[in-house]
């Protein structure tokens, strides 16, 4: 299937006549979910610094982003097990959160138009679900320090699921509990996890790559809505959603 790559002009001003095969069905999309480090949230270098904290403690070291972005995919504490062992997991788990809460403010913060785009979509009449990889802890931190948690009906952490990201259980579980059908469901990430969490389900998929530390292997995974900038995945949804408003 080919890309819609929505960075172009031409691409964003075509009328709902002219849109390609592939555009949401706005007579069934009833949710959006969001994926969070590098798709609502500028977290990523308060995580490699978090982690780093730790790593500098307990092994002495440094590590890379590279070999920082290898341990992702379960929550923080099995990311920090494998990277120090069990014998003092619980404290250096402490010590992380508390440093990522610390410097949250410092590092971390919005990507510029979210909020607009979350009261957009609530606008709209949509729920609005989060399902990320992060832990329960770390994500309720960053929902506390960004301002946003009211904007959700749902969250689904990396604590929640059985099986982590690139399985699609946090989208199954938010369409159990929300009564959700597969065709009533939009994904937006920045990672392949999501792309592949979401063609599990048989969701529709938005890939964004304005803070993507995978950019070129989403770029390579063919999804086919695109976006680079808050502002063209907006400019989409507003597009196909239409005169559609909360009853």
């Amino acid at each position: 299937m080919a890309r819609e790559n929505h960075g172009s002009g031409s691409e964003q001003r075509k009328s709902a006549a002219q849109r390609p095969a592939g555009s949401v069905d706005t007579r069934t999309l009833r949710c959006i979910i969001f994926d969070m480090d590098g798709t609502m949230t500028r977290t990523n270098i308060l995580i490699y610094e978090s982690f780093n904290h730790i790593a500098e403690k307990y092994i002495g070291k440094r590590l890379s982003p590279q070999e920082i972005i290898a341990l992702f995919g379960p929550p923080e504490e099995e990311a920090v097990r494998r990277m120090i062992g069990d014998a003092h997991l619980q404290e250096a788990m402490e010590e992380y959160y508390r440093y990522y809460e610390a410097r949250h403010q410092e590092l971390a913060g919005l990507h510029e138009g979210i909020p607009e785009l979350l009261r957009f979509i609530k606008s709209k009449g949509l729920f609005v679900g989060i399902f990320t990889g992060k832990g329960r802890r770390t994500t309720e931190i960053t929902l506390a320090k960004t301002g946003i948690a009211q904007y959700f009906d749902i969250i689904m952490s990396g604590d929640d699921v059985e099986h982590h990201k690139p399985s699609g259980d946090g989208i199954r579980n938010i369409m159990e509990q929300l009564s959700l059908r597969p065709d009533e469901v939009l994904m937006v990430g920045d990672a392949v996890a999501d792309i592949k969490a979401a063609r599990e389900c048989g969701v529709r998929m938005a890939a964004v790559v304005w803070d993507s530390y995978s950019k070129d292997s989403v770029l390579a995974a063919n999804v086919e809505h695109l976006f680079h900038t808050v502002g063209e995945l907006q400019q989409w949804l507003a597009s196909e959603l239409g005169s559609q408003g909360a009853s």
